[in-house]
């Protein structure tokens, strides 16, 4: 077990080769990506103290709950969708649609793995690169991520992952309220070209503020929102709508939008932002699914066949980014949503949309930019109210 820590934090060591120099690279690699996990405190505790006291042994369950905590929700969706492929040849669609299977061995990983759910994959491949209708794509992007998000979750929760509940109860309600308006009310008043713009345009202005974040030298996060009180609950319940309306037409968006807020504004770390995103995504995509499938039935058949082929998939590799994450230091978690956003404004240009909806786009990526910017600077004088002498114990497990 190795416990570090950041300014104004405890440290403890407890490594048997503890003496030894390890090379450059070496240290390189366990810094960014074996960090450790950031686990809930009394979990932290316990093993800790099982550390320290090595005549206690860990059961087999605590022993290796990571790896058990990714079988469960991957053999049960497995069971029940090979019950389903045999019952009805499924297999029959591979050889014409084994393009979404593909794409979200990607789609689904990234979805585990960062703040933006295998939507922010599955939706510019489809609309972008396959030409696909929004509207098909966005309904796939639902329906996938309420497997495969959900898998993700159940690792999450079962790892004991540190994650904001705060966040997570009080948005989820926003967000139910907020995907349920946008398809009932605001979907069919966008065209697809407008979707896509303003896909790509708002999450390329917040990779930029995310971005300019990380460039202040040792910066301070937490793993839970400070003080929280009214006005902090009413923001997530805010962010919460607009992401479900962002979700609503893309397939995704409560995810980044909370995860901007909980970094920006809250300055929680990416180590506990992002699995908090990943649980957000898993509910709103639900209610997004049964909104589409049981009310307003308007779900088309390509959508269904897409879906039908690519869950085995995404409950594989959705828990297993979650499970790589967790060991991955915040600034690679950033870097991944920057690498995405490049990518999915790459793709859009490559498209050839009208200049109209390039100047719009610039103008979309301006104005959210410099929201994000003042939601950054006011998260930053907002901090300086946290007391600052009273150390945090910050541990990252590696078994």
């Amino acid at each position: 077990m190795t416990v570090y820590s950041e300014e104004n934090t405890l440290s403890i060591k407890t490594d048997d080769d503890s003496d030894r120099k390890p090379s450059k690279y070496k240290k390189f690699f366990q810094k960014y990506f074996f960090e450790g996990q950031k686990l809930e405190a009394k979990h932290d505790l316990k093993l800790m103290k099982a550390q320290l006291e090595p005549e206690k042994e860990l059961s087999f369950l605590e022993k290796y709950r990571k790896y058990i905590g990714f079988l469960i929700p991957m053999g049960f969706f497995h069971l029940v969708w090979w019950t389903l492929a045999i019952r009805y040849d499924l297999f029959r669609l591979y050889p014409t649609h084994y393009e979404m299977p593909v794409t979200m061995i990607l789609g689904a990983t990234v979805a585990g793995m960062t703040s933006e759910g295998g939507g922010a994959v599955a939706f510019p491949v489809m609309t972008l690169l396959l030409n696909i209708d929004t509207k098909v794509a966005r309904d796939f992007s639902l329906m996938i991520q309420s497997c495969g998000m959900t898998a993700a979750t159940f690792t999450i929760i079962w790892m004991k992952i540190q994650i904001e509940w705060h966040a997570i109860i009080l948005s989820s309600i926003g967000a139910t309220f907020g995907i349920i308006f946008g398809l009932q009310f605001v979907d069919d008043l966008l065209t697809g070209p407008e979707k896509k713009m303003l896909f790509v345009s708002i999450w390329f202005s917040f990779a930029l503020s995310l971005f300019l974040l990380n460039t202040q030298k040792k910066r301070t996060t937490f793993e839970k929102i400070q003080d929280f009180c009214w006005w902090k609950g009413a923001v997530l319940f805010g962010i919460g709508i607009v992401g479900g309306l962002c979700s609503a037409f893309a397939g995704s968006g409560v995810d980044i939008c909370a995860f901007s807020m909980l970094t920006l504004l809250f300055r929680l770390s990416e180590k506990v932002a992002t699995p908090t995103s990943v649980v957000l995504m898993a509910a709103n995509t639900c209610v997004g699914f049964f909104w589409r499938q049981l009310i307003l039935c308007e779900i088309q058949p390509l959508a269904w066949e897409y879906f039908s082929i690519s869950v085995p998939v995404v409950v594989i590799c959705a828990p297993f980014g979650s499970l790589l994450a967790s060991h991955f230091h915040r600034l690679v978690l950033a870097t991944f949503v920057y690498v995405l956003e490049i990518v999915a404004v790459i793709g859009f240009l490559l498209t050839g949309p009208s200049w109209n909806l390039i100047f719009t786009g610039m103008g979309i990526v301006c104005g959210s930019f410099a929201f994000f910017y003042l939601i950054s600077k006011l998260g930053m004088y907002l901090q300086k109210d946290t007391p600052k002498n009273t150390p945090t114990l910050t541990v990252y497990y590696n078994p």
